[in-house]
């Protein structure tokens, strides 16, 4: 099949993960293994997590409130240093942008499809704002109200782009996101570490995706 479009997660596909960077906060603080995720996990749809990706909570009321999800369940934190951190970690991975400037340079669409938080001045940065040139369309899910992995959010995506699902390849490094595609029929790619990622969206797609094989020869800059 010719696939029209590419949809890509930001952190942990385009951006470093910040699961990786709660994880060293778990283990700073002593806390179980994946024990602030299951959290956010668990206490979705209506936690403090969940709230805020989908712009119904600011950051200054994010924090408390997740932290008192956490406390719940037996974890002491302070949400704003773990953001503190995750901010640190969401640097842009040049792979995968050399990659969307290929797919886009062979006349793909490339969309942006995020679960993130209202970017504001006193907020960490979850390190999307210098990206967007980059993306025929952002789909952020605390502008549309909803998050991963509800199928209206991989809809309007699709839909942004003028193709099908079936059309579509997405790219996520969280099972139940990329579960949730599958089934609306977009061809899914789990990322855990990006070249091996890249090494098989290359061959759905049909061609290379080393670096800098997006620019032009005219193209010096």
């Amino acid at each position: 099949m010719r696939y029209r479009a590419v949809l890509f997660d930001l952190g942990g596909v385009v951006l470093g993960s910040p699961l990786h960077a709660i994880r060293r906060y778990e283990a700073e603080l002593g806390l179980p293994p994946d024990a602030i995720n299951r959290v956010a996990a668990e206490t979705a749809p209506d936690g403090a997590w969940s709230r805020l990706e989908r712009g119904e909570l600011g950051m200054e009321d994010f924090y408390p409130a997740f932290e008192v999800d956490c406390l719940e369940a037996g974890h002491r934190i302070c949400a704003r240093t773990l953001f503190e951190w995750m901010g640190e970690e969401s640097q842009p991975r040049p792979a995968m942008l050399d990659a969307i400037r290929t797919i886009r340079h062979r006349g793909l669409r490339v969309a942006a499809l995020t679960n993130n938080w209202a970017s504001a001045d006193e907020a960490p940065d979850d390190g999307t704002r210098a990206l967007r040139d980059h993306f025929d369309a952002f789909i952020e899910s605390c502008v549309e109200g909803m998050r991963k992995p509800d199928p209206r959010i991989y809809r309007l995506a699709c839909d942004r782009l003028g193709v099908a699902p079936d059309e579509s390849v997405f790219l996520d490094d969280i099972g139940a996101n990329l579960k949730s595609a599958r089934k609306l029929g977009l061809h899914t790619i789990k990322v855990d570490d990006p070249a091996p990622a890249l090494a098989e969206l290359s061959q759905v797609l049909g061609f290379p995706l080393a670096p800098d094989a997006s620019r032009p020869e005219s193209a010096a800059s």
